[in-house]
């Protein structure tokens, strides 16, 4: 499919004199980019200038990493790169939790730090550090800025961050620099076209006789996969195979689907039933699936000769060996093997699975996680984008969750690091204005990062905050219990979370039942501003929950 040269510059910006800042802003507005987040300094001013001229909105978050999460709330709902502005030294430190986990959740994210200018460098040392080393382990390049070569520059780092196994890269860009004057043009992408595989490809025979002589498949969706839509349920179709996703990649196939078995990673209860799924299939095709959201019995989940690949760019794992991989998108993979395959019968072999699934997440108690997440569904419709926060509540929301469509239940899967719920929906919302948007968090994960409502504010986003306030970070407290140990350094004292909120210009709620749940979040659809709805309920209520 051809890729678009994108956008033209806004006529205004012609007249604008010609710093490297505007470049390199021109250039990204070329790529798409029409969002950056971050906080400034004096080192990014210009930069932040020529942004606005180039039609690209700075929104101001309250940390850096929250920004980075902010970013990459926008890319996955808009498809162009996030863009991640950060100050020299304490700012970009201050966002390296963030960048850590555009690098494992695989978001193209473009990070550009302020810098002490080059002449300068060998003399001063107040926050002089070295970025690239200290980003080293996290991005897939880091670049300076140079007058000659600042499109270029841009250029190469978007391809490269787009480019899978997608991923985060840093520029530098020091203040001089930034507005000396420009050498050359600004650069936009190379338009694309891919192929497209075809059924007659001999590449497919020897998928297609392991497929067609399966007679109990599975298919086990990751993120690549996630766009795949009715290409991956007429795979699924074909074959009367059942498909079960990463949490990441819900929605993948829509989840009422006969076929679809839901999500799985962190649940041992899903786990102990989903594994042992695998372990009677006589094939298992793993379709852009990635597993670095699962747990550690995902390791070698079925012998080798029984697992095939299909993955636009193989994952940095030793988590399983597969017999067979095919490298090619998985899209165009699935939409070429049904195009050759035979429909095959009716099965049911994998039914058992299925209702045990259903069983082991159902608790028809009025209060608790289980009935929050359940009125939480029953008032999203399918084109909500939800995120959800690392956390007892995230394994519980992930296994219960019907998501109806890709891309509308976003959590950090791979890093799983706390309070990325409120920035990735901060960030969906400015992605999709006019769309609804609802973050689900624990109360840690909100105290964390309750200074971001402030932004909600700032931005006037109609975000819905539902935090689940046990007082603990409850999943923590299983952990030690599970070692046998004492619970230490988990238990919270209670916040009121609904008057902080209404100090940050939100409607604040407290709801200790179903029924006011589902009011307050009535409500919530219906009020132009931010709400948060504290859910208050009992830590025990987790216990055996998943």
């Amino acid at each position: 499919m051809p890729i678009s040269p994108g956008p033209q510059i806004p006529a205004t910006i012609a007249a604008q004199p010609d710093r490297v800042a505007d470049i390199v802003a021109r250039s990204l507005s070329l790529h798409g980019i029409r969002h950056a987040f971050g906080m400034p300094g004096g080192e990014v001013v210009t930069l932040i200038d020529a942004l606005a001229l180039a039609g690209v909105d700075f929104h101001l978050a309250r940390h850096e990493t929250a920004a980075a999460l902010m970013a990459a709330g926008c890319s996955v709902l808009t498809g162009a790169p996030g863009l991640l502005v950060t100050t020299v030294g304490p700012g970009l430190t201050n966002a390296i939790n963030g960048i850590a986990d555009a690098a494992q959740e695989h978001v193209p994210l473009l990070v550009i730090s302020g810098v002490v200018d080059r002449g300068m460098r060998a003399r001063y040392t107040h926050q002089v550090i070295d970025h690239a080393a200290i980003l080293r382990p996290l991005v897939k390049a880091s670049f300076d800025i140079e007058a000659g070569s600042a499109g270029a520059t841009v250029a190469r780092a978007l391809a490269l961050a787009l480019r899978h196994p997608q991923g985060p890269v840093h520029l530098d860009l020091a203040p001089a620099m930034a507005a000396q004057p420009a050498i050359e043009a600004p650069w936009g992408p190379v338009p694309e076209t891919r192929a497209t595989l075809r059924a007659d490809d001999p590449a497919l025979a020897p998928l297609l006789a392991r497929l067609a002589g399966a007679a109990r498949p599975v298919i086990l969706a990751g993120w690549q996969a996630a766009q795949a839509g009715a290409d991956m349920a007429a795979l699924a179709e074909a074959l009367q195979a059942p498909v079960l996703t990463t949490y990441k990649a819900k929605g993948g196939l829509d989840e009422t689907h006969p076929l679809a078995l839901g999500g799985a990673g962190l649940s041992p209860k899903a786990d102990r039933i989903l594994l042992d799924l695998l372990a009677g299939a006589d094939l298992v095709l793993a379709l852009g699936y990635d597993p670095i959201e699962m747990r550690p019995g995902w390791m070698d989940p079925v012998p080798a000769d029984r697992l095939i690949e299909i993955t636009a760019a193989p994952a940095d794992h030793a988590m399983h060996r597969a017999g067979q991989r095919l490298l090619a998108c998985p899209a165009q993979a699935a939409a070429a093997l049904v195009a050759a395959l035979p429909v095959a019968a009716a099965r049911d072999w994998w039914h058992p699975a299925r209702t045990a699934l259903d069983a082991a997440f159902h608790k028809p108690k009025d209060w608790g996680p289980h009935a929050i997440i359940r009125t939480l569904a029953a008032h999203a419709g399918p084109d909500t984008v939800v995120t959800v926060d690392s956390g007892a509540h995230r394994i519980l929301l992930s296994q219960i969750w019907q998501a109806r469509r890709p891309a509308r239940l976003l959590q950090s899967a791979g890093f799983c690091t706390m309070a990325a719920a409120l920035p990735l929906a901060i960030g969906a919302a400015v992605a999709r204005p006019g769309h609804r948007t609802i973050a689900v968090m624990g109360d840690g994960g909100f105290e964390m990062c309750a200074g971001e409502m402030a932004t909600l504010r700032d931005l006037n986003l109609p975000v819905t905050v539902v935090v689940f306030q046990d007082d603990s970070l409850a999943l923590i407290a299983q952990k030690q219990a599970q070692a046998g140990l004492s619970p230490r350094a988990t238990a919270l004292g209670r916040s009121d979370l609904a008057t902080v909120a209404r100090g940050f210009g939100a409607h604040g709620d407290s709801v200790t039942d179903a029924p006011a749940l589902a009011r307050a979040l009535d409500d919530a659809a219906a009020r132009p501003g931010a709400t948060l709805i504290t859910c208050r309920f009992d830590a025990d209520d987790y216990h055996d929950a998943f």
